[in-house]
């Protein structure tokens, strides 16, 4: 089926041009939302009838491309995010995260023209995307994906200070007595222990006898 473009469609040309398409596709789809308009020779009257505008709105469209293209192509776009050791990436940037960096520097394009050679980047370093333009206009964008977590180096251990007069000699630490050396004093203590144990015998003994004779003597008396 023969169709006007009565705006500019993707996939299928600008607005004003003449094309082929499927009638259902048309029908059901590029009619009910005016994109198209049945080629018939009122309509062709119609578009004929706008060429002049058509032309110098494309002329308009063409200019901004090539200021868009010359902005793309002399910015690089840093986008961080989370990643393991070997740069790959805890997530994907998408054409949604290049969007909306381009849209904070004042740079409108639509997702559906954003390039990227694998449909996601999965890794850090520097990637090129593509990105189509008005027509056959076309620009080169560079993406350098960073960790927002960059490997940091292990701390190295604390340095002991040097005590001062380093020719010191440290102290000697307390030791404990070795067993033989025990042994000995143990041995030298016993006779001491022993020793002391007879004399408080002997000093009992004199005591009972001193009071044996007290009692004798009294005994003596009374007898007297």
């Amino acid at each position: 089926m023969k169709v006007i473009l009565n705006r500019d469609v993707p996939n299928l040309g600008e607005e004003g041009d003449i094309c082929e398409v499927a009638r259902g596709y048309a029908r059901n789809y590029l009619i009910p939302r005016n994109m198209v308009l049945m080629h018939n020779r009122q309509n062709v009257a119609e578009i004929e009838g706008r060429r002049s505008a058509i032309e110098q709105r494309k002329q308009e469209k063409r200019k901004e491309a090539s200021s868009i293209k010359d902005r793309i192509e002399t910015e690089e776009l840093v986008i961080r995010m989370a990643a393991g050791e070997r740069g790959k990436l805890f997530g994907s940037v998408t054409t949604a995260n290049i969007v909306d960096e381009l849209e904070k520097r004042g740079i409108t394009v639509e997702r559906r023209k954003v390039d990227i050679t694998e449909s996601t980047i999965k890794s850090t370093g520097t990637h090129s995307v593509r990105v189509r333009l008005y027509g056959d206009e076309e620009a080169t964008l560079t993406v350098r994906v960073e960790s927002e977590t960059p490997e940091t180096e292990a701390p190295k251990p604390a340095e002991v200070p040097a005590a001062a007069g380093g020719d010191e000699e440290p102290a000697p630490e307390a030791t404990e007595p070795e067993a033989g050396e025990a042994a000995v004093e143990t041995a030298a203590a016993e006779p001491a222990e022993a020793d002391a144990t007879e004399a408080g015998a002997e000093a009992e003994a004199d005591t009972d006898a001193d009071a044996d004779a007290d009692s004798d003597a009294r005994l003596d008396q009374s007898a007297t």
